[in-house]
């Protein structure tokens, strides 16, 4: 039976990338964009040979969750990824935000994953998974260099909230996931990164695949490596 895999923010960077990856190890694929007609996720959906479903989703909109959990009612998912994010860069700090920018990126970056995660996880079946794209940047263990100060904040806020719902879920029997991409050359990772998507977003999904069936949660990045919190 083809596994499916449900991709929240796939119009581009990793998210797109991650839609091309499972569509090339031929499951299907139901990815989100917050705009219609997204063109390069509309293109890879039409050579999908209809094995990837586009969907509409603003994740900060409470609303359009439930409203894409009532879409995919009677859906059974294998794998639920989170991905969407937003970052102000690394001069981003905490003396200089304003308190607008502030709540704009730990909405996005921590709350509404896990409202996503809370509303869309009842749809993975037992012994599925649920991921969620973290960063290294979210572990205050590794934070030697500074920087990104909001951005790292977002991150680490979401993993406690990840550990939290581990908590709360842990008769549940699915596999539960934070993941470190790694520095990407993205829109977001800059092009000083130090990795090519093609470097990263295959690692990402072997190691997913390598926990899958494994209860409980882990923080480990695209080499399956833990990642200290």
């Amino acid at each position: 039976m083809t596994s499916t895999v449900l991709i929240i923010g796939a119009s581009r960077g990793l998210g797109l990338a991650l839609a091309r990856e499972w569509l090339q190890r031929n499951w299907n694929v139901i990815a989100t964009a917050r705009a219609s007609g997204t063109h390069d996720l509309q293109k890879l959906a039409e050579t999908s040979s209809c094995r990837l479903t586009l969907e509409q989703l603003d994740m900060n909109d409470v609303d359009a969750i439930a409203a894409l959990k009532r879409r995919l009612s009677g859906l059974e998912l294998d794998l639920l990824f989170v991905n969407a994010a937003v970052a102000n860069g690394p001069g981003d700090r905490v003396d200089k935000v304003s308190t607008e920018e502030f709540i704009r990126i730990m909405a996005t970056n921590a709350l509404s994953p896990m409202r996503v995660v809370e509303t869309l996880g009842t749809l993975v079946r037992p012994g599925g998974t649920i991921g969620v794209m973290s960063s290294s940047l979210g572990s205050v263990a590794l934070n030697q260099t500074g920087g990104w100060e909001v951005y790292r904040a977002s991150k680490a806020a979401l993993n406690t909230l990840m550990r939290s719902y581990a908590v709360r879920h842990a008769e549940g029997g699915r596999s539960l996931a934070l993941v470190d991409p790694g520095w990407v050359r993205t829109d977001m990772g800059g092009d000083g990164a130090t990795l090519g998507i093609q470097e990263s977003i295959p690692g990402v999904v072997d190691a997913l695949a390598a926990r899958h069936g494994q209860p409980g949660l882990r923080f480990f990045n695209y080499k399956g490596e833990t990642v200290p919190w």
